[in-house]
């Protein structure tokens, strides 16, 4: 089974931000890439359960 990106409600408060689960970002891994205009950026899950971004 292949997880899917999806945004999910945890504060009903914070409705206007897109929120999301990171686990399903990194589909079941501990790395993503995240790109912005062309600019490539990886997210990446420590083994302390931190985020760490990076260009």
């Amino acid at each position: 089974m292949t997880l899917q990106p999806k945004t999910i409600q945890i504060d009903p408060t914070a409705a206007s931000l897109p929120t999301y689960d990171v686990r399903h970002l990194v589909l079941g891994g501990d790395q993503a890439q995240i790109v912005l205009e062309d600019k490539v950026y990886t997210l990446r899950i420590t083994r302390a359960g931190k985020l760490i971004l990076t260009k």
